[in-house]
């Protein structure tokens, strides 16, 4: 065995451990209201979007040989590396690579342990963007694209995750106002149960386009390791076993459920009733494919949590609890950049190690990051027995005085 063989070999077990921590990361943008309305039990919830999103991945492959191209130049046109990157037999752009999805796990799993929703696509670029700087310098970055389109980082990443929350924001809040407004004077108990199914189906399509569109990043990233090291030539194929392994790790990361961040959206942003939760839903699903059609990259948690936000301001005396949102915001404009310096602080030490050593050594510091996050996260579990506790408990009244009990 080569030292090229078991560094590809350390970027195919990162790439599915990304896809796993991927899927349960983003398992609430589709259920959360789903599990706040009590339209499905939390573990009927998962299950069904864990099987969608398996279904999912084998639906379309048409970006993934090119899907880093997006934001760094490691690929041609055509999705093979650079020739630059692999005249030492593929290490240098494989390293790159290794540094990238640890980027993006690492900040992954720790906005999962802190319970707010964050993109696991830019968590993704984050850390490609850092570990491409460190390892080719910032020309190595697709800033801008040529200029002829919306390309690159400004264009692919960072536009459409200023933009994508508002629109869908305003379209969960007219449909949730509009709803109200309809519905006005008819009996609760079969409005409610008749939207209870709504969000069923609205939250099942945004599974499927979330296994669709979310899988296609790891099975290019495994892909382009496997030409890069010259284990795989054809350009225009994902090898199957590819394909299979990254959507079975994408739906078993969505089974094991982000309960912390499903708490956080069906819980932390406002208290959903099931107008709300199918209007949210809905708009979600209808912005995510809007902009698949157009060819726009976005965040699906963006657009979910633009939608669960809209649903609040759009029902008449709802509670929307902006502290919590503002949270939410201020982890989407730091992820990106911290996810960057992480894989940028990851390539450097790899790189000073050298060789295979350093790729284990990285290897290793990811598993110990990941074991003591999920060991401080047993201090405050959250899963499917809590995750729909009120989100601030009602104090207990306070205890009679004396003088009142005499009297």
């Amino acid at each position: 065995m080569t030292e090229t063989s078991v560094i590809l070999a350390l970027v195919v077990v990162t790439a599915l451990g990304f896809d796993f921590t991927n899927g349960f990361h983003d398992t609430a943008n589709a259920m959360a209201t789903s599990i706040a309305t009590r339209a499905l039990r939390p573990k009927t919830a998962v299950a069904l979007s864990g099987i969608l999103n398996l279904i999912g991945a084998f639906l379309s492959v048409e970006v993934a040989l090119t899907v880093s191209n997006a934001v760094v130049r490691i690929q041609n046109a055509d999705g093979t590396p650079k020739e630059s990157l692999t005249t030492d037999g593929g290490t240098a752009l494989l390293l790159i690579v290794l540094a990238g999805l640890i980027g993006g796990i690492v900040w992954n799993l720790f906005t999962w342990l802190l319970g707010l929703p964050s993109s696991s696509s830019h968590a993704l670029f984050g850390g490609l963007v850092g570990a491409t700087v460190a390892g080719l310098g910032w020309a190595g970055v697709n800033w801008n694209g040529n200029g002829t389109k919306l390309d690159g980082v400004v264009g692919k990443v960072i536009l459409p995750a200023l933009i994508s929350p508002v629109i869908a924001g305003v379209v969960a809040a007219v449909g949730t106002w509009l709803i109200y407004k309809v519905t006005v004077g008819v009996a609760a108990r079969f409005t409610e149960n008749g939207f209870r199914w709504g969000q069923i189906g609205s939250a099942s399509l945004v599974s499927l386009a979330h296994g669709t569109n979310d899988a296609q990043k790891t099975m290019g990233v495994i892909t382009l390791a496997l030409i890069a090291a010259g284990d795989w030539t054809d350009t225009k194929n994902i090898p199957f076993w590819v394909k299979a392994a990254c959507a079975v790790a994408i739906a078993l990361g969505t089974y094991l459920g982000g309960w912390r961040i499903i708490r956080t959206l069906g819980k932390g942003l406002v208290e959903i009733a099931p107008p709300q939760g199918m209007a949210a839903e809905s708009s979600s699903a209808a912005v995510i494919l809007a902009s698949s059609h157009l060819g726009f990259a976005l965040s699906t948690t963006h657009v979910a949590t633009g939608s669960i936000l809209g649903s609040g301001v759009g029902k008449p005396g709802a509670q929307v609890r902006w502290r919590v949102a503002g949270r939410m915001v201020a982890t989407w404009l730091i992820t990106l950049p911290a996810a960057a310096v992480v894989g940028a602080l990851t390539w450097y030490l790899g790189n000073f190690v050298g060789g295979v050593a350093g790729a284990i050594v990285i290897f290793v510091l990811l598993l110990a990051a990941a074991a003591g996050m999920w060991l401080r996260s047993r201090h405050a579990p959250v899963d499917h027995n809590n995750v729909n506790d009120e989100w601030e408990p009602v104090p207990a009244p306070a205890p009679a005085s004396p003088e009142k009990v005499a009297l």
